[in-house]
């Protein structure tokens, strides 16, 4: 159940993987996502034929390590447990992938057990009708 989508500049596959497993991580250890619950795409943007854009709102200096984390999951999780989860994200994706905590971007987004299919056409946390 997170759905994640992790866009980074500068990134090979080594260092998409070790990005991936920051975040799952972050995950598991703060929201309390099953370790098994991994669902991620992983994009690496060379800065030629494809590129990530960027400014230093609000203030935050970012360079070409940057790395953008989208995650959609279910509501239900208070702005500490929000807090504890950018933290860790950025914690661990210097901890496993040398990257610099400023140039860790995270987005996160809620929706509801009626939002998710996981195959065969079926919501599985719904009951059926």
């Amino acid at each position: 159940m997170p759905f994640v989508r992790i866009d980074a500049l500068t990134a090979d596959i080594d260092r998409l993987d070790a990005l991936g497993r920051a975040v799952h991580d972050a995950l598991v250890e703060t929201v309390g996502i099953p370790p098994d619950d991994r669902f991620q795409v992983l994009t690496g943007h060379d800065g030629r034929t494809s590129t990530l854009r960027y400014d230093d709102f609000p203030g935050v200096h970012r360079d070409d390590g940057l790395v953008y984390v989208a995650i959609t999951l279910r509501s239900g999780r208070t702005p500490a447990q929000k807090q504890a989860l950018y933290r860790r994200i950025a914690e661990l994706a210097h901890d496993y992938a040398g990257t610099e905590p400023r140039n860790v971007f995270v987005t996160l987004t809620e929706n509801e057990s009626a939002d998710w299919s996981f195959g065969h056409g079926v919501a599985q946390y719904i009951e059926p009708s």
